[in-house]
């Protein structure tokens, strides 16, 4: 029988999702925390979203944190090329919608 170690990132009381090193657990859970601050701040601004819609943007954010870092800063365009969605991407969508569906 082998043993594995498993990461797992929970919220809430929510399994989000399941990692094999804690390097990636902890960068997930970070980006987790960055996408929950921009909820709060996009809750705020003065254009009609829906709940479900700031939750997306909010997470589509935190994960391309680092070009709007970039753009922020008065780049013209983004530095890094968007990454090709991989199945594991769309996984980690479909189980977080998942979990807010529960919810």
């Amino acid at each position: 029988m082998a043993v594995v170690v498993k990461y797992v990132v929970e919220r809430n009381g929510v399994e989000r999702m399941t990692f094999t090193t804690k390097k990636e657990a902890d960068a997930y859970d970070k980006m987790l925390d960055i996408a929950e601050s921009l909820e709060v701040m996009l809750e705020k601004v003065d254009v009609p979203l829906s709940e479900q819609q700031i939750e997306s943007l909010a997470l589509e954010i935190a994960k391309s944190k680092d070009d709007f870092i970039n753009v922020l800063k008065g780049a013209k365009e983004p530095v890094s090329k968007p990454a090709a969605k991989t199945k594991k991407d769309t996984a980690n969508v479909a189980d977080l919608k998942n979990a807010e569906d529960k919810a």
